[in-house]
């Protein structure tokens, strides 16, 4: 995962390496700003990260990295893009570090509430943590959606389309 030994991780790291190998395809975590809220569905767990959220975003993405089961479909909220200085300061320069932390990842930027729509639909029936950061910029919370490390989409859809040519024989 990375550089921090178990003895040094703290209780979200332990927790983020104790769901790794546990989640899989359509589960989620999600790396939050301070205030995010607690969701009330069984499937979501929510931990708070007394931690620097790019510090956070770069482990969850070092742990996905690191997993051959797992890839992340990454997504941030449209509206950061359109959040100004003067109504946050320090969005630019957090704007710089997430660009950074993510650097050669494809990110999908979508409406806060689209993406919320996602998650909770993926909540209905896989597990999602939330792991809420010290972060006091809006717009700034990043969605890593789960999926299998070793399948992707255009071998499903080979395999689906050899499916329909032997049904219909």
């Amino acid at each position: 995962m990375s550089d921090v030994t178990p003895s040094t991780q703290t209780d979200w790291e332990r927790r983020l390496n104790e769901l790794q190998p546990l989640f899989g395809h359509r589960n989620w975590i999600v790396v939050a700003d301070a205030a995010y809220p607690a969701q009330s569905k069984p499937g979501i767990e929510t931990i708070v990260a007394d931690a620097d959220q790019i510090h956070v975003v770069q482990t969850v993405r070092d742990a996905i990295s690191a997993s051959r089961h797992i890839r992340a479909n990454i997504y941030a909220d449209r509206e950061l893009g359109f959040v100004e200085e003067i109504d946050a300061p320090g969005v630019a320069e957090y704007r710089q570090q997430l660009d950074d932390a993510l650097q050669g990842a494809s990110v999908t930027c979508l409406p806060h509430e689209q993406i919320l729509h996602k998650l909770d639909q993926s909540a209905q029936v896989f597990r999602i943590l939330v792991i809420k950061t010290d972060m006091t910029i809006p717009y700034t919370s990043v969605f890593f959606e789960l999926d299998c490390g070793y399948w992707n989409a255009e071998a499903e859809e080979r395999l689906r389309q050899a499916i329909l040519v032997s049904d219909s024989r």
